[in-house]
């Protein structure tokens, strides 16, 4: 298991979404959280690069890894505006 933080302006950004998707994200975060050591974080790249990303539907969580037992969530979005 690892810990999860969260910076202010993806909190800012998770707030703004559907009370459906907001729980979704949440629960697939915390999913993350407890499964971390059995997956392959997928990378992102270009002005993205450093960050991992996590698939919730048509929503993406970009998340940097930030200690040995940390990941912190950077941004949340739908996946139009988070790569574009």
């Amino acid at each position: 298991m690892v810990f999860v933080e969260w910076r202010p302006m993806a909190l800012e950004a998770l707030a703004q979404l559907d009370p459906v998707v907001k729980d979704r994200i949440v629960a697939k975060v915390a999913w993350l959280a407890d499964n971390f050591e059995s997956i392959t974080p997928e990378p992102l790249h270009r002005k993205l690069r450093g960050l991992y990303k996590l698939r919730v539907g048509d929503h993406r969580v970009a998340y940097a890894l930030t200690g040995r037992n940390t990941i912190t969530i950077v941004i949340v979005g739908h996946r139009r505006d988070v790569y574009h």
